[in-house]
Parts: structure tokens; sequence; C-alpha cells
């Protein structure tokens, strides 16, 4: 039991599993504030007009959330990494609830950008004032003339209503902004418990220690940047090879010519090999020796069969 608990919780850590990706989602945060002031200055405009500001409104808040969110998710290196995994390896190693957590991690990651701008909007309520003020009850409102509809509040944020209604416009706002304020700072509150539940989990079911979790952290950097470095230099010299047979020279910097004549590449890499280190990957050690990424079990030359017997698996987080 203890085991399923670590394979299924540890994927919740994915969001938080390093310094360098809680700096950009805090840069993400701050665009899509910027990218709401801008909105709000040049673009927003209430229809004042009844049903089309209930619409507009819910659109003004909830389109930008959607494109924001399928943005994060198609930005995301995990959704492909899930996709790879799914395509060469069916998803075999893949429990129903392991499989859950990973995709809720990638949701957690590409919901920065839209919770910032649903929270942006409702604290600043414009959009729902706008969507929610033909609804409004003129009961709440002390001494408000009768005979006045939906028609007539629906017109209250372009403050285009009849001269006797006029002085009740502030008392609108204030109450409308009230409710959609308290929305946004009910939202700040359950996101701040649901960030803080996901960082005691992390703790609580990690299989690694504090030291050996922010080893394989920078360890996966490292390899990433390492990894980026080194496949653009041997696609540019594999590129110059074929460039070269095709021309019968290439033309280069020096700088280039003297990398590519010190680590001259021949042949591609075999599409199996690519496989091999492609798709999600579960933290694992091989006769108590950890495998860090795909990239350290290739180089350790641990063939992997549908089964995983050659590994011993010691949790379910990291990619």
């Amino acid at each position: 039991m203890a085991t399923l608990i670590r394979e299924n919780f540890m994927f919740a850590s994915l969001f938080f599993k390093s310094k360098d990706v809680m700096i950009f989602n805090g840069l993400i945060a701050l665009g899509t504030v910027a990218s709401q002031e801008v909105y709000s200055v040049f673009a927003f405009n209430c229809p004042c007009s009844p049903e089309r500001n209930y619409l507009y409104g819910l659109a003004a808040i909830g389109v930008p959330a959607l494109v924001f969110f399928l943005i994060g998710i198609t930005l995301n290196k995990n959704t492909w990494n899930v996709i790879s995994e799914c395509r060469t390896r069916a998803c075999k190693k893949f429990s129903g609830a392991a499989a859950f957590a990973l995709l809720g991690s990638v949701v957690g990651r590409a919901m920065v950008a839209p919770m910032t701008w649903s929270v942006i909007s409702l604290l600043r309520g414009e959009a729902y004032v706008c969507a929610l003020s033909e609804f409004m009850d003129s009961s709440s409102l002390e001494n408000f003339p009768v005979g006045y509809g939906p028609l007539t509040f629906a017109r209250f944020p372009c403050n285009d209503v009849p001269a006797d209604v006029v002085k009740f416009r502030g008392e609108i706002e204030r109450q409308l902004k009230y409710e959609s304020q308290l929305l946004g700072w009910l939202m700040v509150a359950l996101t701040a418990i649901a960030v803080f539940l996901l960082l005691c989990l992390k703790r609580c079911c990690s299989p690694l220690g504090y030291q050996q979790e922010s080893y394989w952290s920078q360890y996966r950097c490292s390899e990433n940047e390492l990894f980026q470095r080194t496949a653009e230099l041997h696609a540019k010299s594999l590129a110059a090879e074929n460039v070269k047979q095709f021309f019968g020279f290439v033309a280069m910097d020096n700088e280039d010519k003297e990398r590519l004549q010190e680590h001259p590449v021949k042949d591609s890499i075999p599409s199996s090999q690519w496989n091999q280190i492609t798709g999600v990957y579960l933290y694992r050690e091989n006769k108590d020796v950890p495998l860090y990424s795909r990239l350290n079990k290739w180089a350790k030359g641990i063939i992997e069969d549908c089964t995983g017997a050659n590994e011993k698996q010691q949790g379910g987080y990291g990619i």
C-alpha cells in the first residue's frame, strides 16, 4: 500500500520540482496580470443589454482563461512526454491512478495563467458587474423606484439610465464588486490551501531524502541543458556533413568548423535509441543504484522490458 501511495501521489510534486519552475510560473502570472490590464483598458466594453451582458461578462473571464490553459498544456514538455509514452509503450507501466496524477500535474502547471486571469478579473470586478447587473434585485436597494426591470439594470454599467435611478449606480456597483471580489479572494484562499496540501503530500510521499531529491533536480536540469546544447551541435554537424557531400564544401564560420572537426558526425542516431530515452520516467533503482532519467538508464545499458523486472521502482514522479 505504501508503494502504491508513493507511485500515485509523487506525480503531484512535478509542479514543485524545482525553483526554476516556480520562477517561471511567477513570470507567467506577471505576464497574465499585464495582459489583464491591457485588455481592461483597450478592449473591455460592456454591451449594456439584457442577456448579452451575461454572455459577454462570462466570455471576458472564461475565454482568455481557456486560451491560456490550452497554451499552457501545449507548451508543457510533459504533455508530449505522455503522448510519446502512450505511442511507444502504450502506457503499459502506468497504473490508472498514476496516469491520473501525472495528467493532474500537467494540468496544474497549465492552470497558473488561467487562475491568475480569473482572480484578477474578479478582483477588478468589471466583467462581473457587467455580467450580473441585469440580475440585481430591486428590493435590495432602499427607495428604488418601482417599474424598472432587467433592461434598466443592464444599462447601469454604461451609466445610461433614467435620471431618477442614476443615484443608485454607485450602490449597485459596490454590491456587485463586493460579490466579485469575495469570489476572487475565495479562489486565492482555495488555491493557497491546495498548493500547501500538495507540498505536504510531496514531502510525505517522497521516497528520497531532501538532499538526494535536490541532487536529482540538479542532475535533471544539467542533463537537459547539456543534452540540448549537444543535440544542437550534433544536428549542425550532421547537416554540415550532408551539405558537404552534396555541394563538395560547406560554408561555416571558423569557430563552427573547429567544433565540427573536433566532433565529427557521420550517421544519424537510430530511432530505437531515441524512443528509449523519450517518454515519461518513473524514478527507479537498479541493484540499489539510482537511475535518474531515461538517458541515465540507457547509458547503464539497462534494457527495458514490459514487466520492469530489471529495476526496482521507488516512486512515481519525474519526466
